[in-house]
């Protein structure tokens, strides 16, 4: 490390340590204080680690986790960016932390920006990527899903010594010949009741063959633009999975239970979208020696993280605080609420911003029609953008009556007092989760930080 590096580093750790142990915070501006002295200088501390970098529009963060969390049960301590601050900055801040517990093998993994693969592998030289999905996003960040898979290609292209983990039920993963060793993950459920291949629902994003153009055709559909696809025109299809998902066994909010191959596995958290990132921290954990049985303790042992699923006990209410980004997430939320037993009470908050995308207009592409509003006893909705999602919920069929408007984080915690349900879902886009979660370590009702 040369004297730059040393004096970035330095520097930078002395500011996460004021920040995090005096402001309570510092998720990314340690490492930003790092690379103003030494732009390089996630190279320098990134040198000596196995990086794993994990990308995708959806489920970075749990997929992350679950690795972190695999991979200790053999290896000891992992350093990882648990905030999920994904950029570069955040990053060079998740080294800067790293107190470097005792390990059998130093091994870094990383949540990543997609739009930051490239500008990162340059730097840390990975020894995979896990590639989650690529779904219609940030409009205005990263535009139509053919751009975005380029962004993370051109960072592919610079390590094609490093083995790509993908899911393989995602067509585009499949569709760039690349040098590099490839692993596929998917589901092969064992549906007998679907007897005939299926199309995706004509406002589908990315369901047009990578080779041909025409539309694919699924064997089987998960969700979305993921399943058992082919195409009818040119042959392109699905490629040979190494790890699948056989069976759901059982699905709540609050757990999901599965089988790979003969054994069942569970974790304590809902949504069958959550099934993908469990298989995909699976794949790595297998590609890194894990057996099946250290998976398996892995994923009994996780916990709820940052905005996903996050649940907070406050005022006798048991809330349950989660991310939302773009329609297809959105959907999949309500869809796991649909697996809800009792009734509940809603908060959405919308904000638009550049970290939550300007153009507001994905919500009209979620389904809140298929919510059961007989179950939903009050809704609250806050936000920069809350006439937005009023309008929204109003159209999809709720009384004006059973919503509230709070323009302010504080009045949105104070509502929730008097909600009529013990259950609370908070769906939040990323700046208003920031905004909520401050409010209520001010308020003591969780600490500060992430």
């Amino acid at each position: 490390m040369n004297l730059k590096a040393k004096i970035a580093k330095t520097t930078g750790k002395s500011a996460y340590w004021f920040l995090h142990n005096v402001m309570k915070g510092g998720t990314s501006f340690p490492g930003k204080i790092a690379m103003k002295i030494d732009p390089n200088v996630l190279s320098a501390l990134a040198k000596n680690y196995e990086t794993i970098i994990v990308t995708g529009t959806n489920g970075k963060t749990m997929t992350t986790a679950l690795i972190v969390e695999a991979l200790r049960q053999k290896y000891g301590d992992i350093l990882t960016n648990p905030s999920g601050s994904n950029m570069e900055q955040g990053i060079v801040t998740a080294f800067l932390a790293h107190k470097n517990k005792k390990a059998s093998r130093k091994i870094a993994v990383l949540e990543v920006d997609e739009a930051n693969v490239k500008m990162v592998t340059e730097l840390v030289h990975p020894t995979a990527f896990v590639l989650t999905n690529i779904f219609r996003d940030q409009m205005d960040r990263y535009g139509e899903i053919y751009t975005t898979y380029e962004k993370i290609v051109s960072g592919i292209k610079l390590a094609p010594q490093a083995i790509i983990i993908a899911n393989g039920d995602a067509s585009i993963f499949s569709s760039v010949a690349l040098p590099n060793k490839k692993v596929y993950y998917g589901f092969n459920l064992e549906d007998r009741s679907q007897t005939e291949d299926l199309k995706a629902p004509v406002n589908t994003d990315g369901v047009l063959c990578p080779k041909c153009d025409h539309i694919l055709y699924f064997h089987q559909r998960i969700y979305a633009n993921l399943g058992n696809f082919f195409c009818p025109n040119c042959g392109y299809q699905r490629p040979k999975l190494t790890y699948t998902v056989n069976q759901i066994i059982s699905q709540s909010p609050s757990s999901l239970k599965f089988r790979m191959g003969e054994k069942e596995y569970a974790i304590n958290i809902g949504g069958a979208y959550n099934i993908y990132n469990a298989l995909a921290a699976y794949a790595v954990a297998r590609e890194f020696g894990l057996s099946d049985e250290e998976v398996a303790q892995a994923f009994a042992k996780n916990k709820r993280v940052f905005g996903r699923q996050e649940l907070i006990n406050y005022a006798g209410k048991q809330i349950d605080l989660i991310l939302v980004k773009n329609p297809v997430g959105l959907d999949e939320v309500l869809h796991m609420l649909n697996t809800e037993e009792d009734d509940y009470s809603l908060v959405a908050l919308l904000n638009a911003n550049h970290a939550d995308g300007i153009d507001t207009s994905w919500i009209w592409d979620g389904d809140f029609e298929s919510l059961n509003r007989k179950q939903i006893k009050k809704i609250i909705v806050g936000g920069e953008r809350s006439r937005d999602m009023h309008f929204r919920l109003e159209v999809a069929g709720f009384a004006k009556d059973k919503m509230i408007t709070k323009s302010d984080y504080n009045g949105v915690i104070a509502e929730i007092k008097s909600l009529p349900t013990t259950k609370v879902y908070i769906l939040s886009t990323y700046t208003a989760l920031l905004a909520l979660r401050k409010a209520m370590a001010e308020k003591k009702i969780i600490k500060a930080g992430m």
